[in-house]
């Protein structure tokens, strides 16, 4: 395959993912085991990309492709990894090409990397490392999951709070352990307390004897390092940073987070939703095995299948009523979808509110109120249209009625238990996208079934 082929065959200026075609060519070159052609084909996709194609090929293929690709794996490919191939591919990886590859990424990115990874691993990766970098790996692995001192890196640029934009280019141009991106210069005071920052515009734009304290961004925000990841990715989001220095418990200096790190983990937290809402487990990955994706999703299957007991329970108590009016069981799927949808619909705006904490005290009632009244006229809608359907259908107005009014009813309870949910178990500490499917689905089922099959009672018999 010639130069000029292998460049068509990647997406053209202005598409973005994985071509097709690449994928072809590689597997083309692993079954030949045509190294040199693999790394021709592999060397303009970014790392990103690279990830992507070893998580979309099978176990064998993976393998092969990393032994192929030789010196030419860097870290960047191990960094953008999913966790659930990611050990496999370091155990594939020759020592020496390994320590190479961890010695290209930030420390943030080698924390990643290393803190799900067996003792033996761990330890080959540390090793690889500088004295210093090693170091400071190893403190922040010292922070529980999930903190700011387990995203922050320690690359970054300091200055005194009393240098001056000529003093601050100077010291840059002198320095040979820059990082190899950044975006602010930090101010500190003699304490190692930050004050401050500066844009690298702002830097180069200003005249030499311009004090740094004068040309300071109004968006500084310091991080405790112990603060909850979830937090850090919502001040990124909320105020707009691009850099937040990390602060100990003294307020002093010891780390930075970039945009890219607080977005990631704003995305996780989206994903993590995602999979809970759906009952597929938080940490699902589409590289999972058949065992793993069942472990993850029993659980909530067992409880979906209590929920279902639940709802029977109460058609169970209406036996006599469906068996001397055989049309109500025709209907009452109708009912009990029309409201587990409605408050899907509800359920899934108020967990995302609360995620993004849209939706708080100040505004909980009217946002309850808008669900109810849109449940009220959904439900006074589709509750005409059932009703002219099931008079045409069983040719019985009273039944119409019936299935009318307990249309009206179950979606207006969709929308109270749609956001009513939720709020109460993050009131009571647990995770509103983890359990909220299950209550109100039950709620929607119970509330159908008994309004429509109680009202028929009432009414028909």
């Amino acid at each position: 395959m010639t130069e000029e082929q292998i460049v068509e065959a990647h997406p053209e200026e202005g598409d973005y993912g994985l071509d097709r075609s690449v994928l072809q060519q590689v597997l083309e070159a692993v079954e030949t085991r045509d190294a040199a052609r693999l790394a021709a084909i592999l060397e303009p996709l970014h790392g990103a990309d690279i990830a992507d194609l070893l998580e979309q090929v099978d176990d064998d293929t993976r393998l092969e492709i990393v032994r192929l690709y030789g010196r030419e794996f860097d870290g960047e490919i191990l960094s953008e990894l999913d966790e659930g191939i990611r050990e496999e591919v370091i155990g594939a990886l020759q020592p020496d090409v390994l320590n190479d590859a961890v010695r290209e990424l930030e420390t943030d990115d080698v924390v990643d990397l290393v803190e799900d990874l067996d003792d033996a691993q761990r330890t080959a990766i540390l090793d690889a490392l500088e004295a210093g970098d090693r170091v400071a790996v190893e403190k922040s692995l010292t922070y529980p999951e999930g903190t700011a001192g387990r995203l922050m890196q320690r690359e970054m640029v300091v200055a005194p709070e009393h240098w001056t934009v000529g003093q601050a280019i100077d010291d840059l141009r002198a320095r040979d352990d820059l990082p190899e991106q950044f975006y602010h210069v930090i101010l500190v005071d003699p304490r190692m307390r930050p004050t401050g920052y500066v844009t690298l515009g702002r830097l180069m734009s200003s005249p030499r004897s311009t004090p740094l304290a004068e040309i300071t961004e109004d968006s500084f925000r310091k991080i405790p390092v112990m603060q909850d990841v979830a937090d850090v990715a919502y001040a990124f989001n909320q105020y707009h940073l691009i850099t937040a220095p990390v602060v100990d418990e003294d307020d002093r200096l010891i780390g930075v987070i970039t945009i890219d790190d607080a977005m990631a983990i704003l995305d996780e937290e989206h994903e993590e939703d995602i999979l809970r809402l759906a009952g597929v487990g938080d940490e699902s990955a589409i590289s999972d095995g058949v065992v793993e994706t069942t472990r993850y999703r029993v659980p909530w299957l067992a409880v979906n299948l209590v929920t279902a007991i639940l709802a029977s329970l109460v058609i169970a108590q209406f036996e006599d009523t469906i068996s001397g009016y055989v049309a109500l069981a025709v209907l009452m799927p109708i009912v009990a979808s029309m409201g587990g949808n409605a408050g899907t619909q509800a359920l899934t705006v108020a967990v995302r509110a609360l995620a993004t904490r849209d939706l708080t005290a100040a505004n909980l009632w009217r946002v309850i109120r808008r669900e109810v009244l849109v449940g009220l006229l959904n439900g006074v809608t589709f509750a005409v249209v059932m009703g002219l359907i099931g008079w045409l259908w069983f040719g019985a107005p009273l039944l119409g009625a019936v299935i009318a009014a307990a249309m009206i009813i179950n979606l207006v309870v969709a929308g109270l238990a749609g956001v009513g949910v939720p709020v109460l178990l993050e009131k009571a500490g647990v995770d509103p996208a983890l359990a909220s499917g299950a209550f109100v689905t039950t709620v929607t089922d119970v509330v159908g079934f008994f309004a429509f099959l109680g009202l028929a009672s009432a009414v028909l018999l």
